[in-house]
């Protein structure tokens, strides 16, 4: 019987954590449309220049090398 009264107490803990959680997100104040466009747009703009910034410094880095080499 201890066996059935750990797996009851475990699956109660899940449903638990699934009942939580689904009064947490609905305590979350999505996005509206304008925002979520907003937002957009600012990661990918620094994403561009991420990937330009290490581009330029791999390629500085490669003509140093070669360079020494």
């Amino acid at each position: 019987m201890a066996f059935l009264a750990k797996i009851k107490r475990n699956f109660g803990t899940t449903f638990e954590f699934f009942a939580d959680s689904w009064a947490e997100l609905k305590k979350v104040r999505w996005p509206n449309r304008k925002e979520l466009t907003s937002y957009t747009i600012v990661v990918l703009v620094t994403i561009v220049f991420v990937t330009i910034y290490f581009w330029l410094l791999d390629i500085g880095i490669s003509k140093l090398v070669e360079l020494i080499v």
